[in-house]
């Protein structure tokens, strides 16, 4: 596509794979494809801001889909680049789906900014995978569990805050439920599985919720146990988030106390790849995960 103006949006992203994705995944896909086009006719992104009032760090956003689109602008943008008609008909028709609502929207008082898009990519993401050394995932946890997560986090907040938090991350596991839900490839931590964070009760079944999950086929938890030692490690949670559309590049998601960052660069990103493929390596098989959990719950 970088060749030229006039070579079309790859079949990938007009097709069944962007048909399936979710604004967040085709934010970030319009933005590639208007990136693309730029680059293809020579256009800076100083030239490409004046053109829609705006400045290149505006272009700058709009192309690494970290701001939702107004359709005059990137009718403008199309038009400079030289689009055909029916490059500029899929591009508007996905930049128009993008602008969809999304139903986080709902609990802007409880989602704090940086963390809406991720809620966006975990949606859009065909593959999911995470490494968690404090707590069980939130995408695995039961309501009482993440009740008593959420609690401790933020101490003091009235109990209707709280409620909403839970409510969050409740919504956020309906997507291992859909028609078509993302695979998720899980290492915990056994200091996560043995921390008490509530009471005997809510963490056996925490555990046992785990030992049903995993013997989902699009769900793999393995346990990385203490005599794994520390060959591996060495960092805190991680998530790698894979999309669908082959134009879309792999997020690294790192959150710390009061924010995150989200890495896409390969060369940023191949180490925490090459860091959860030892987990898996090091974790016990997925195989014997069910008898795990089910005989430290036995123990709680």
């Amino acid at each position: 596509m970088a060749g030229t103006p006039h070579t079309g949006v790859p079949e990938s992203a007009t097709g069944r794979e962007a048909r399936r994705s979710g604004p967040t995944a085709l934010r970030i896909l319009v933005g590639a494809h208007l990136r693309r086009l730029r680059e293809a006719r020579g256009i800076s992104r100083e030239e490409a801001g004046y053109l829609i009032r705006g400045s290149h760090s505006k272009i700058s956003r709009l192309e690494l889909g970290r701001t939702g689109f107004k359709l005059r602008d990137v009718a403008d943008l199309l038009t400079l680049y030289g689009a055909d008609e029916a490059e500029r008909s899929a591009l508007l028709t996905m930049a128009e789906q993008a602008n969809a609502p999304a139903w986080w929207h709902d609990y802007r008082d409880v989602v704090p900014e940086w963390f809406e898009d991720y809620l966006g990519l975990e949606r859009d993401a065909s593959l999911i995978r995470t490494y968690e050394i404090q707590y069980v995932p939130g995408l695995l946890q039961t309501e009482e569990y993440a009740r008593a997560v959420i609690r401790q986090g933020h101490e003091g907040s009235p109990a209707e805050e709280i409620e909403r938090r839970v409510g969050v991350r409740m919504r956020r596991r309906q997507i291992l439920l859909s028609a078509a839900p993302p695979k998720l490839w899980a290492v915990i931590d056994e200091g996560a599985l043995r921390r008490q964070v509530a009471d005997s009760a809510t963490m056996r079944a925490q555990l046992e919720h785990l030992a049903t999950l995993a013997e989902l086929p699009h769900i793999t938890i393995q346990v990385l146990t203490f005599a794994s030692g520390g060959h591996v490690g060495g960092t805190g949670p991680v998530t790698i988030l894979r999309f669908a559309p082959a134009e879309l590049d792999d997020v690294v998601y790192l959150e710390h106390i009061a924010g995150a960052q989200y890495l896409s660069r390969r060369q940023d990103v191949l180490p925490y790849q090459h860091l959860l493929d030892q987990l898996v390596v090091h974790a016990r098989p997925s195989a014997a995960t069910p008898s795990i959990l089910r005989l430290l719950a036995a123990g709680v």
